[in-house]
């Protein structure tokens, strides 16, 4: 059924293994993006009830429409129709099919989507909430809430950090990202302080077992998992009085892009340390900050305000310092 459960048990056609190996071998896509990929074509197959390799015009038209009475938003949509396009793709290229049978569907329209950020006195409320934490697992926190706000990194990469991402200048991280491309991510004086006061306690984690990760932990994967980290954060908001709903890993990547332009970084340099292959992925923040403009001009204009009345906003503080910067 489109949009609903899909059978976990229903192999992959040869041809989406194809695919799905192409991905991997030659673009280089993560596994959680391979995933992605993986639940969309079997969700498409499990519509179809059949090979979606033979499948037509038609019943990919008919695919969009049961998802859009299923109710799923015109985002997720387009991304599963991508998904599709590049599958059909793959397969013309090969000689697969002698057509594409998603070449003539439109894209479903959808609005822009800004995200999710936290203003600068949240960020510092979960900073200090960190730092109030004791022990072993304080310190662990407070390294890891402190190099996400500092780089920006993504969660996952965060959480699998390898020793040898910390280089001979230790104010900088290798960071292995997206399409197993590497960047250089600079580290500011209360990341590095964190980082190094978490390195006296990292063997408690160890557990009498040498690791390569920075974070290491007794699961499966030998390091922090992102399920675990979120779990943290989580109860961290609680603690520093931000709603939990509006904290996330992804959120803190944003918090740090945003800032950072907001106190006047290049775009450019952003793109940089987020590991952004297109600037126009990097833009989107741009349009945050309009938005948080147009909302000081909206509440503090003279002639936007009833009473005239000017005063600060909250999301624009001069005496906030910038991610990376050293605090006070």
């Amino acid at each position: 059924m489109a949009g609903g459960r899909q059978n976990p048990g229903a192999p992959p056609s040869r041809q989406m293994e194809g695919f799905l190996e192409m991905l991997l071998a030659e673009r280089g896509v993560s596994r959680n993006t391979l995933d992605a990929y993986t639940r969309d074509l079997k969700d498409f197959a499990s519509f179809l009830k059949g090979d979606i390799a033979d499948a037509t015009s038609d019943r990919l038209r008919a695919y969009l429409q049961a998802l859009e009475k299923a109710g799923l938003s015109p985002r997720t949509t387009a991304r599963r129709l991508s998904a599709l396009r590049q599958f059909y793709r793959f397969l013309f290229a090969e000689g697969v099919r002698a057509d594409d049978p998603s070449s003539a569907l439109g894209s479903p329209k959808q609005g822009r989507r800004l995200p999710k950020y936290l203003d600068e006195a949240e960020v510092e409320s979960l900073l200090a909430a960190a730092h109030d934490q004791e022990g072993p697992r304080g310190l662990r926190m407070q390294a890891l809430l402190e190099i996400l706000y500092a780089t920006g990194l993504r969660v996952s990469e965060l959480v699998s950090l390898p020793l040898s991402a910390m280089t001979g200048d230790k104010r900088f991280l290798i960071v292995r990202g997206k399409g197993d491309k590497e960047r250089m991510v600079p580290l500011g004086e209360p990341a590095l302080a964190a980082l190094a006061a978490y390195r006296e306690v990292r063997p408690v984690f160890l557990c009498g077992a040498a690791s390569p990760w920075i974070f290491p932990s007794r699961g499966r994967k030998g390091h922090l998992t992102r399920q675990r980290f979120l779990q943290l954060l989580k109860a961290l908001a609680v603690t520093a009085g931000v709603p939990p709903a509006k904290v996330s890993p992804h959120v803190l990547r944003h918090a740090f892009a945003s800032h950072l332009l907001a106190h006047g970084a290049d775009l450019r340099s952003v793109q940089r340390m987020l590991g952004h292959a297109d600037i126009a992925t990097t833009q989107i923040y741009t349009h945050v900050l309009q938005e948080r403009l147009k909302r000081l001009v909206d509440a503090h204009h003279p002639l936007a305000a009833a009473d005239g009345k000017a005063g600060p906003d909250a999301d624009m503080r001069d005496g906030v310092d910038f991610p990376g910067k050293e605090r006070n």
